[in-house]
């Protein structure tokens, strides 16, 4: 009889043990303050994500959570399978019903949205994670990193931020042989080429164009983005035109054709350049993209310098 109590004890105190192992721990809630000073909380990654902007569908593509996202703006279209994933409108008439009938566990915001956008998804009961723009490269790695943190890839974000950040160092360290600093006129509106738009100080074009070895002709401007008249073009007198605006269909041959632009030192000397401007004005993963591609047009000389 003793021995019968003993092996009744003892499978009870496997079967106790073995149910208490079978119970996973739960993870403890992600929180994190947003870029409009936010707290938002997640009981866990999430799996359902709406992004509003194309920035935000790169980041989310590249540190992994690409098949988690279950709409984006009309706007996104990179990298190519984004391009399938059903729209919820653009900046300026977001369709906010769609979002809702998506049900997302979290709609990842953008420095290009309003406060008001934001409340307005909050009012519908959706988590809304407000990722506010970089100011400089640290900025990226550490938005890269909050995003991993949100969709559950913590390891492939923060894989990503170590992997770009050696490539900017790269960079730096080839521009450190660079002999002088060619001036850099980035357009990014030729509409009117009396008054072309370009990118003031404190814009990633200002800080790439820095790192890549040049000077921005727009930093002495007094504001992000502004126009330039011809007069203080001419004055600058840019070694390098960048036509940011290129995917407009404009060509080095119609900005050479410009009344006053022969004047121009980089038209006479045919550096009027192509460039895709989404490397640079999408604050995600492909600024260095942009950096690197900058370096090649900036010091064409230092391409092979590896």
């Amino acid at each position: 009889m003793k021995r019968l109590i003993s092996l009744f004890l003892a499978a009870a105190v496997v079967v106790v043990f073995s149910g208490c192992s079978a119970i996973a721990p739960q993870p403890a809630p992600i929180q994190l303050k947003d870029g409009l000073g936010r707290q938002v909380t997640l009981s866990k990654p999430a799996q359902k994500i709406v992004s509003l902007a194309p920035s935000n569908t790169e980041i989310l593509f590249a540190v992994g959570a690409g098949k988690q996202v279950v709409g984006r703006d009309d706007f996104s279209d990179f990298p190519a399978e984004a391009k399938a994933i059903q729209s919820i409108g653009g900046v300026q008439a977001y369709n906010f019903e769609a979002i809702a009938s998506l049900q997302p566990d979290l709609v990842l915001a953008a420095g290009i949205n309003t406060a008001e956008q934001v409340k307005s998804l909050e009012d519908l009961k959706i988590p809304v994670y407000y990722l506010a723009n970089p100011t400089d490269m640290n900025g990226l790695y550490a938005n890269l990193k909050i995003v991993g943190q949100l969709s559950g890839h913590d390891k492939q974000a923060a894989d990503l931020a170590d992997s770009l950040l050696k490539r900017v160092q790269a960079v730096e360290s080839r521009v450190a042989k660079a002999s002088g600093t060619p001036k850099v006129f980035y357009e990014i509106d030729g509409t009117d080429p009396s008054k072309p738009w370009t990118a003031g100080p404190g814009t990633f074009v200002d800080l790439l164009i820095k790192k890549a070895g040049g000077v921005n002709v727009g930093n002495a401007l007094s504001s992000d983005w502004a126009q330039i008249s011809l007069e203080a073009l001419l004055l600058a007198d840019p070694d390098i035109v960048v036509l940011g605006d290129a995917s407009y269909g404009l060509t080095p041959e119609q900005v050479k054709a410009r009344p006053g632009w022969d004047g121009i030192k980089a038209v006479k000397n045919n550096k009027v350049l192509l460039f895709d401007d989404n490397l640079i004005s999408r604050p995600g993963p492909r600024l260095v993209d942009g950096l690197e591609a900058l370096v090649k047009i900036i010091h064409p000389e230092l391409a092979s310098a590896q």
